[in-house]
């Protein structure tokens, strides 16, 4: 758990306005020094099982928090990987080769159909 100066420098440094407390981008550096807490934390101590619970959980959170903010605000996910240091696989890339893969395949089949639909035609004819 962070102590509250920790947390007072880590708004203080991602604030996006004056009074900012909560914008997903505190929110998730907080998130972030959280996390690198408990992981710290569950290097030593293996065997404490609720706080790997907590640790799951905040990851969760964190990548809620990530995929809201990449959806609204784009540039401002990215600014915040990058400073945060954060890996991000993108999803939205993977799904979209996917859905060309199947497209494509998809088209070789139709393909193939039309092409033994023909042959059938023409052994019909003869």
């Amino acid at each position: 758990m962070l102590d509250k100066q920790k947390k007072d420098e880590i708004i203080k440094k991602f604030k996006t306005h004056k009074n900012d407390t909560g914008s997903p981008e505190v929110q998730i550096a907080i998130l972030t020094a959280e996390i690198k807490e408990l992981t710290e934390h569950l290097k030593l101590h293996k065997k404490d099982f609720s706080s790997r619970r907590g640790l799951i959980k905040k990851l969760n959170q964190r990548r809620r928090l990530l995929r809201y903010l990449e959806r609204e605000n784009s540039d401002s996910f990215e600014k915040l990987a990058k400073k945060l240091e954060i890996k991000i696989t993108k999803v939205s890339d993977m799904l979209l080769e996917d859905e060309m893969k199947i497209e494509e395949d998809v088209e070789k089949d139709l393909e193939e159909d039309v092409i033994e639909d023909i042959e059938k035609e023409d052994e019909n004819k003869e």
